[in-house]
């Protein structure tokens, strides 16, 4: 499911509700045009599935989650960042069902408030929060960025291996999960083992949110993404669905995949489509996302019984697609 599905699959403590006041009532930056550009994100919805983690996770070790809310705050600022730059790197028109920042504030204006948002993020974390809570959400950050270049690297790449297409979807998705687990292990005073575990939680837990979000891009309307659907395909992006389907299809749908990234118009996607579903594609995508839902819930293991773990196992069972 894509995050606006999740948020009906999940039960009823609302720690969304603490993010989304924390935000009304306590985000503000130095400069008014950018706050005024990252308000605007926020209030385009998303279900803040990081900051929850990371209030999770603080609970899961014994912590309290209203003490913690402006690290989640941190964490969610963070992925609105990189959507903003996201959005000017693809020439998004649509992000949430609204203008992509880019669209009402231009290009440099969208580059220079993600810039200016990342700098004021991590200026508070450094005073706020000790060692090694910066480490980790700079070193995450050097990550996500490693990810994206790593995909655009890719892209036109229809050969791209299965363990590339992982490692990318770790870095660029799976790293901001696990920063925000650990760091809220961390801070609600977890032990080595409880933080550890987290961190793997959280790791196996974005990769796959990534997948699921790949498949929802083949297999959703525009309407319920949010963007374009089969944006990934106009893009040229390779990503798992396709991977699986050329892993098991013939001769023909190869040769058929191969012209559409040698120059075909996107006109050839709804074939590729039924394609991709027809080579098992999609069911092979959906086992996948099975195989690092199991991973996810096994690494809790060390987590005591109790609501915080069961709300983390809440938020992954909502994966299955």
């Amino acid at each position: 499911m894509g995050e606006e599905v999740l948020e009906e699959k999940v039960g009823a403590r609302d720690l969304h509700g603490l993010v989304e006041e924390f935000f009304r009532s306590s985000f503000s930056t130095d400069n008014a045009l950018i706050t005024e550009a990252v308000k605007r994100m926020l209030a385009a919805g998303g279900k803040r599935l990081r900051p929850r983690i990371t209030l999770l996770a603080a609970e899961a070790c014994g912590g309290d989650a209203l003490q913690h809310l402006h690290l989640a705050a941190y964490l969610e600022l963070i992925h609105v960042a990189t959507l903003i730059h996201d959005d000017v790197v693809d020439n998004a028109l649509l992000r949430r069902g609204v203008n992509a920042t880019a669209v009402d504030y231009g290009n440099r204006v969208s580059v220079l408030a993600g810039d200016y948002l990342f700098a004021w993020i991590f200026d508070n974390v450094t005073r706020r929060y000790p060692a090694p809570v910066p480490n980790i959400l700079s070193a995450t950050l050097a990550e996500i960025c490693d990810g994206e270049v790593l995909q655009l690297t890719a892209l036109g790449n229809f050969e791209l291996p299965m363990e590339a297409y992982v490692e990318i979807a770790r870095k660029k998705t799976g790293s901001l999960f696990a920063a925000a687990a650990q760091c809220g292990a961390i801070m609600g005073g977890g032990n080595a083992v409880q933080v550890a575990a987290l961190r793997e939680f959280g790791r196996a837990f974005g990769i796959a949110f990534q997948i699921n979000d790949d498949l929802l891009d083949v297999t959703a309307d525009e309407r319920a993404l949010g963007k374009p659907a089969a944006n990934d395909l106009a893009e040229r992006k390779t990503t798992l669905p396709l991977i699986a389907a050329l892993a098991r299809g013939n001769g023909d749908f190869r040769s058929r995949v191969r012209r559409f990234y040698d120059g075909d118009s996107n006109a050839a996607i709804p074939e590729i489509l039924q394609g991709i579903d027809r080579a098992g594609g999609l069911d092979a995508t959906r086992a996948e996302i099975a195989r690092f839902i199991a991973e996810a819930k096994a690494a809790l293991e060390p987590i005591a019984s109790g609501a915080a773990k069961n709300g983390l196992i809440e938020l992954t069972d909502a994966l299955h697609a």
